[in-house]
């Protein structure tokens, strides 16, 4: 039997640049039909079962036999156990929180030393020699630099530890078996599994969780999970936390126990933010994000070593060089709206002045200050400077002469300074504790704000993502004022 063999076919068109017909591609397929032979279908099906057959005798352990060792099994039967599972995962997480907060103390502190304690004068003498006017040097390195400088400073070193160290968990293979063990959770709350994923990426920066969502294929979970984002406590707040904690509730207890007891009060709001994150998408799968929660097939891919220097390379330019570089760009215009509140006057005051006693009576409801407020308002752009202007505004509205370094300038105090400067400020401990539950519970900032609407498109879903926080932040700190008001007696 002869069979018409084609010497060269091109399946979009032949050698003179024509289409190529149907014939010619049956021919084709009946020549290669021949070419590997009539038993094809018999050797593939054989090729099937023996793979098959393969696979189960590594899976299946058979009467008599000994169990056979598979370190990937061994392993899952502890992470994602429902006794050690969850312990494990806490206690994963809050070392990598410890190393994050602790191991970018250093690098932080050198930061601000070049950026702020050095560079800074440096810039304010160049300014003065070249003959700047006051208001503009001031504009320009009092405040636009200066804030400049404490977001880098305080923002750069916890995302370039955070950001890989996440990222070679998920390289490792164990951030799959986080949302395994969490499904289960997120699927009662009307929520995706994966989102557990994007919300431990929101403890680095809550604009990197937003992108995260992107590991969710259905567009109504990961609206859900972009929302629920700013409920994780990212690296631009822990600083408030930590330092409020520290004067003010670790000053409770006796010194042999006020680190424990300010760590628990900072993992204690954290958790409260995961908390609210749960009960948030019950909210919102419940009214108007209705509809069903959706099946995923979620692989738990094998456990392999890290590949440690392309990891740290890729974290390092596709998170924390991008979401830095936002940041930086909405700290610029903010440094100069902090300025200018400071050192424009309306008859005898600053602008700053007249909007903290506009916001006093209002923020008394909350158990805050109009300092507080106005500092969370001029600071949008960046939770990095929210203490540095409490600082400064503080310091306008005291009248305290032995700290800072002018009207509007950004700076920073040890901390029994810091609390006696409070004080000075009328703080008491309701003030403290309202201020670490608005800092969790508040509007995300102007970097991740960008960050929904450019994930999203729409502007409906990002003024619900900004507006909803500060909304739930309000009520709670309204509602925790007013009891405590009731208890202690004291109005």
């Amino acid at each position: 039997m002869s069979t018409y063999i084609p010497e060269e076919v091109d399946i979009k068109q032949n050698s003179n640049g024509t289409a190529v017909t149907e014939t010619t591609l049956l021919q084709t397929a009946e020549a290669l039909r021949w070419q590997i032979g009539r038993n094809f279908h018999d050797q593939l099906m054989e090729d099937i079962y023996t793979n098959a057959a393969r696979i189960a005798d590594r899976a299946i352990t058979r009467a008599g036999e000994q169990p056979r060792f598979d370190l990937d099994s061994t392993i899952d039967r502890i992470v994602t156990s429902r006794r050690w599972g969850f312990p494990l995962m806490a206690l994963l997480f809050a070392v990598v929180f410890w190393i994050t907060i602790v191991g970018s103390n250093y690098p932080s502190q050198a930061l601000a030393w070049l950026l702020v304690d050095t560079l800074h004068p440096l810039l304010r003498s160049g300014a003065d020699l070249i003959g700047l006017p006051w208001w503009l040097s001031g504009l320009l390195v009092d405040g636009m630099y200066l804030a400049t400088a404490w977001v880098v400073s305080v923002m750069l070193p916890p995302m370039a530890i955070f950001f890989p160290l996440f990222t070679l968990l998920e390289d490792f293979g164990y951030l799959p078996r986080v949302a395994f063990n969490l499904d289960n959770l997120f699927r009662k709350s009307g929520a995706h599994g994966k989102q557990a994923l994007s919300m431990m990426m929101g403890f680095g920066c809550n604009a990197a969780g937003v992108v995260a969502t992107r590991v969710i294929d259905s567009p109504r979970e990961r609206l859900i999970a972009i929302v629920t984002n700013n409920f994780a406590l990212c690296n631009g707040r822990w600083p408030t936390q930590i330092l409020i904690a520290t004067l003010f509730i670790g000053s409770l207890v006796p010194a042999y126990l006020a680190g424990l007891v300010s760590a628990l009060a900072v993992v204690g709001v954290a958790m409260l933010g995961v908390l609210l994150s749960f009960v948030v998408s019950w909210g919102l799968s419940r009214t108007i994000l209705k509809g069903e929660v959706s099946t995923f097939s979620l692989e738990l891919p094998p456990y392999r070593p890290p590949r440690i220097w392309q990891t740290i390379y890729t974290s390092l330019i596709d998170r924390t060089l991008i979401v830095l570089w936002r940041a930086v760009t909405f700290a610029l215009p903010a440094g100069a709206v902090i300025w200018l509140t400071a050192n424009i006057t309306l008859g005898d005051r600053s602008l700053a002045a007249h909007l903290i006693n506009l916001l006093d009576p209002f923020a008394w409801l909350l158990g805050l200050n109009g300092v507080i407020l106005l500092a969370y308002v001029v600071a949008i752009p960046a939770n990095e400077i929210v203490i540095p202007t409490i600082l400064m505004l503080t310091v306008l509205v005291t009248g305290a002469t032995d700290v800072g370094s002018g009207a509007g300038v950004m700076f920073e105090l040890e901390g029994a300074a810091v609390k006696d400067l409070f004080l000075a400020g009328g703080w008491t401990l309701l003030t403290a504790v309202n201020l670490m539950l608005f800092s969790l519970i508040h509007n995300p900032c102007s970097t991740t704000i960008y960050t929904i609407y450019k994930e999203t498109g729409s502007k409906k879903w990002t003024l619900i993502a900004a507006l909803l926080p500060v909304v739930m932040g309000f009520m709670v700190t309204f509602l925790v004022a007013q009891v405590w008001r009731l208890v202690s007696g004291n109005w």
